[in-house]
């Protein structure tokens, strides 16, 4: 082992939270290093958000464009699937990081490539793609940002199956003929929207009661109902039971609970993420591996006074944007206690992810778009809280009919009768994902319905729902 190199603080993952700690603590001037054993970006950059939005920009800009008269004459035909794969390339920059490089270079950050482990109290090992080694010290903090993988359950026949897992949907560079997705997740419906537009026949077939189950019912339902109208078949409510693929490019079969038997080309398994830390170096600091690392309220490890952990890897809110909140408010936190100067941990503090807890927001790039922020019903009810749910058809807005004849939307905000705030909302429909941050900042602010009575949408647009919403509730 080399002789140890000191800094303030070492980022161990290089994905969107690991580079927004990096941002925060060289902003603070705090030495930072940044550990890599992929590509700089990580996963939203590569193999997520980034590449799964640009195969399903196309599809639903095709699908807006059919919904309007004078324009849906010209776009009947199929997507260019050659020009979306370039494109989608593009924003990926062809797997490749040096744009990522160049903006940490220029932070004044460090970045070593190689897999990172902690190596007892402050420090971490780094062995290099060539074998070299080296020993980071940090003065301040250690920050573990690995994030997740995707989970594989262990099917029988699974091993020699070779199915996709979110990477290999998000990188694919042919359409297959026919693509079997296991699962009802976000990944599940936005990659069987992707693909079914890119001309592959896709059949989703998901174990629980409906798809998206973290969000509202009736999101679910819409996005099942487009998938079928679009030429997929959906099925709920079943189980794979076991998987057959014989020879390694051969179709794929799926057996279902009762003894039906699915083929398809390739097979997409949407079953949930685990926790980047099976080899991190957790045992080093008496942490257990390959689970969650639990973190207080300002991204600490409890008993940890140099360790944090920010975005998917502490199982917080397992989406980017998050992460990314997480970090900045874990960097503001690392550079007031270098600096010893007091935290704010009160609810919606400077130091605390408060957002993580009551405000998560989240937009599906389906179509139609679902789009959440805070609480759904069941959960407020759950929570013991006293509510009431108002429900509107998006349809009935004139606005959502002349962004497309044949608009088909439902909103839904949970009002907390005593407080008269909003706890979540939640909007299905052509475009709805741009209509959830004034949703989110009304939640965060705890905007009292007296006061989003004057909050005006512009006539006319689809915001004007929040007008509709208001009126339904007010009788």
């Amino acid at each position: 082992m080399s002789e140890a190199v000191e800094y303030d603080v070492v980022v161990l993952g290089g994905g969107p939270a690991g580079e927004n700690i990096v941002d925060r603590t060289r902003a603070a001037g705090l030495s930072t290093a940044l550990v890599e054993s992929e590509l700089v970006g990580g996963e939203c950059s590569y193999w997520a958000c980034v590449p799964s939005k640009a195969l399903l920009r196309p599809a639903l800009a095709r699908a807006d464009a059919r919904r309007v008269p004078g324009l849906a004459g010209a776009v009947q035909g199929p997507l260019d699937t050659a020009a979306v794969l370039g494109h989608r390339n593009y924003w990926t920059g062809d797997w490749k990081d040096q744009g990522q490089i160049d903006w940490i270079d220029s932070t004044g950050a460090h970045v070593y490539r190689g897999h990172g482990r902690l190596y007892g109290v402050r420090k971490v090992a780094v062995t290099s793609p060539e074998g070299e080694h080296h020993i980071l010290s940090a003065r301040h903090a250690v920050v573990v940002a690995t994030g997740t993988r995707a989970v594989i359950p262990d099917l029988p026949g699974i091993a020699g199956a070779r199915p996709w897992t979110s990477r290999e949907a998000t990188s694919a560079q042919e359409a297959p003929g026919r693509l079997l997705v296991v699962g009802g997740s976000v990944v599940a419906v936005e990659m069987a929207t992707a693909w079914q537009a890119l001309g592959s026949q896709v059949t989703v077939l998901a174990r629980g009661p409906g798809l998206l189950p973290r969000m509202e019912p009736f999101a679910g339902e819409l996005v099942a109902e487009a998938l079928r109208e679009a030429g997929a078949e959906v099925r709920i409510g079943v189980s794979v039971e076991a998987v057959v693929r014989d020879g390694s490019t051969g179709p794929v079969s799926v057996v279902l609970e009762g003894g039906e038997t699915l083929e398809g080309d390739e097979l997409l398994m949407a079953t949930g993420r685990a926790p980047r830390t099976e080899d991190i170096g957790l045992d080093t600091v008496g942490l257990p591996a390959g689970r969650w690392i639990d973190v207080d309220d300002t991204c600490r490890v409890p008993g940890h006074d140099w360790l944090y952990a920010v975005g998917d890897v502490n199982h917080r809110a397992l989406l980017t944007h998050q992460g990314k909140y997480q970090a900045r408010i874990a960097g503001a936190v690392i550079a007031a206690r270098a600096a010893g100067t007091p935290l704010d941990t009160a609810p919606w503090g400077a130091h605390t992810p408060t957002a993580d807890i009551r405000a998560v927001p989240q937009a599906v790039f389906t179509d139609p778009e679902a789009a959440a922020v805070g609480l759904t019903l069941a959960e407020a009810e759950r929570a013991g809280h006293r509510v009431r749910a108002v429900d509107y058809d998006m349809s009935k807005v004139s606005g959502a009919g002349l962004y497309a004849d044949g608009y088909k939307g439902r909103a839904r905000m949970v009002v907390d009768l005593d407080r008269e705030v909003l706890l979540g909302v939640t909007f299905v429909g052509p475009g709805a994902a741009e209509l959830i941050h004034a949703a989110t900042v009304a939640v965060v602010g705890e905007v009292p319905i007296q006061r989003l009575w004057h909050a005006v949408p512009s006539f006319p647009t689809i915001s004007e729902v929040w007008l509709r919403l208001l009126e339904t509730y007010r009788g």
